[in-house]
């Protein structure tokens, strides 16, 4: 394959252009950090310094939001939606590229679908089913919201990765008496580990993150999430804008730990992703 070779110009407009987005980035998320441990007076008076900080806010936070039962909530609708995506998606996107059955194509466009369609659209309906059936207010009902409406793009990316696995591995696998089950837990899964990173690691920041979806489906103070216990700061007339910072601090430490603990598989995933 022909490599794109940039000029001096070319390459010091990249680099122009990553410090760029790196300042978008950054600055937001050392800012909440850093306005996280000052009184709401010195957010306003001293935004960008580094003196009168306290820890108080973090209590405060914890006492007048329910940040205990938003991370318990976030922790099980959040690990058990990940882990079904996982599993579905995979099992899909390995029957879409290994066999040939009747209406392929037609699975393959309707799965496709959901990429350019947002949940937003479905809302009233997914209201009116979820009713019907006694899931409003539950964890089980977002769980399998979010994994209805996370297939598609899961997938998509595990197909790709799945295509470049060589035949010829599982056809030996085959002759040797392995059967189909076998060789995708124990061949195609360890070789896809990369995408499977990736698409972990995105859908976790996308449920956590999610506001949407609990606000509707979710109105029991035992079932909140961590962003509807965040909310209780975000006022009619006014915000409280120190312990929102302590609160949404917190908020993103699970991420972080979590996108650590991945980083070195999500990093390969986007380089193979990238060689593709």
């Amino acid at each position: 394959m022909k490599m794109i070779r940039l000029s001096k110009y070319g390459k010091l407009a990249v680099y122009v252009a990553l410090v760029i987005y790196l300042i978008i980035v950054i600055v937001p998320f050392v800012m909440t950090i850093m306005n996280s441990f000052k009184s709401l007076a010195n957010i306003f008076l001293e935004p960008f310094s580094f003196s009168s900080l306290t820890f108080q806010n973090f209590v405060t936070a914890f006492k007048e939001a329910n940040i205990i039962t938003g991370y318990i909530n976030s922790i099980i609708i959040v690990t058990i939606s990940s882990a079904g995506i996982i599993i579905v998606s995979s099992m899909l996107a390995y029957a879409i590229s290994r066999f040939d059955f009747p209406f392929r194509r037609a699975l393959i466009m309707y799965s496709m679908v959901g990429l350019a369609l947002p949940v937003q659209l479905a809302i009233v309906p997914i209201y009116a089913m979820m009713n019907s059936v006694h899931l409003l207010n539950t964890r089980l009902g977002l769980i399998l919201i979010y994994i209805a409406f996370n297939i598609s793009f899961s997938s998509f990316i595990l197909r790709n990765f799945i295509d470049y696995i060589p035949v010829e591995i599982e056809e030996a696998a085959l002759i040797e008496g392995a059967s189909r089950w076998k060789i995708f837990w124990y061949i195609v899964i360890p070789m896809i580990k990369p995408a499977l990173a990736i698409v972990a690691i995105v859908n976790f920041t996308n449920i956590w993150n999610d506001f949407f979806l609990p606000l509707i489906f979710i109105n029991s103070n035992s079932k909140v999430t961590l962003t509807l216990a965040v909310s209780v700061f975000f006022q009619a007339y006014s915000n409280q804008w120190n312990l929102l910072f302590a609160s949404l601090t917190l908020a993103m430490l699970p991420m972080l730990i979590f996108y650590f603990i991945l980083s070195k598989q999500f990093i390969a995933g986007i380089t193979a992703g990238a060689i593709k």
